[in-house]
């Protein structure tokens, strides 16, 4: 085990040095993590960031206050749920396989349950009152002015993300449904104070959640997927990927369905920095062109 090592230091040196080893490890595994996304192996990868978590989790619980932990698993399970537990939980909605299904979504929402608790505390200490905020739209715009600067764009963007892609996987509760106007206020300040952040992953989440139904605000969802296409040169394949299945497919427009999902998997290695992401884009795009997702789109 990896940590062994590292537990051994702890157990045999004084709390203050114990504190600094830990804290410099956790900053390496932060300033290290960009090299994660540059593999091209699903397997490795998955393997991989499971373990990550449960060593990060360990991590935390030794340096609950520590700021890049906090980050790291807000950022780690919203990222993991993103990529792999929900491609589960879609593959067994598309074989209509209903246990499966519930098992995966469960299993989406422990996830995405988790990266809102650790970036929940991450708010908190920030910027204390976050909790409290909750009470409506007003209280909760009021309470994120507060963060004013650039480098507070990405923690936001993650509880953000994890916010809105719970209700996906847990649309039944309706509380998770009633407080989804708090990921959107999340991911609405984390775009003001930096619109490309996370290669517009913020702009696209946002286009995604305005065109979560063929009722909702699709206009406005074209624009923000355009900007957000414009931003990443269209290297950034999962803005494709949202942009088909969700407003192209509420739009019950086939052929742009089509030209961007086709978009995604004949891409090359377009964007090296974000070569996983967009591994996983392709792959999830080869699915969405398969009868089961058209007959869902009303293709």
């Amino acid at each position: 085990m990896r940590l062994t090592p590292l537990f051994l230091v702890l157990i045999s040196t004084s709390a203050c040095l114990d504190r600094i080893i830990l804290d410099g490890t956790v900053k390496s595994t932060r300033d290290a993590a960009g090299a994660f996304d540059t593999l091209s192996d699903l397997e490795v990868a998955r393997i991989g960031a499971a373990s990550s978590l449960v060593q990060l989790e360990g991590m935390q619980r030794l340096a609950p206050d520590n700021e890049d932990a906090l980050y790291l698993l807000t950022q780690s399970w919203a990222g993991y749920a993103g990529a792999f537990i929900e491609d589960e939980w879609e593959q067994a909605i598309d074989k209509e396989d209903e246990e499966a299904e519930a098992f995966q979504a469960g299993r989406a929402r422990d996830a995405y349950d988790r990266s809102i608790r650790f970036g929940t505390l991450l708010l908190e200490q920030r910027r204390p009152g976050f909790v409290a905020a909750m009470k409506n739209s007003d209280t909760i715009k009021a309470y994120l002015s507060g963060f004013t600067n650039k480098a507070d764009a990405e923690p936001l963007l993650w509880l953000g993300a994890a916010w809105l892609s719970r209700g996906s996987v847990a649309s039944e509760d309706s509380a998770v449904v009633a407080d989804l106007y708090i990921g959107v206020a999340i991911l609405e300040h984390a775009v003001a104070l930096d619109e490309g952040v996370g290669y517009a992953t913020g702009l696209a989440a946002l286009g995604a959640y305005h065109a979560r139904s063929p009722d909702a605000e699709l206009p406005e969802a074209k624009r923000l997927f355009e900007r957000a296409l414009t931003i990443t040169n269209r290297g950034a394949l999962t803005v494709q990927l949202l942009y088909a299945q969700s407003w192209a497919c509420n739009s019950h427009d086939k052929a742009a369905y089509e030209k961007l999902l086709a978009e995604v998997v004949e891409a090359k290695d377009v964007l090296p920095a974000q070569r996983l992401e967009n591994v996983i884009a392709k792959k999830k795009a080869k699915r969405y062109l398969a009868p089961p997702r058209l007959k869902r789109c009303s293709f």
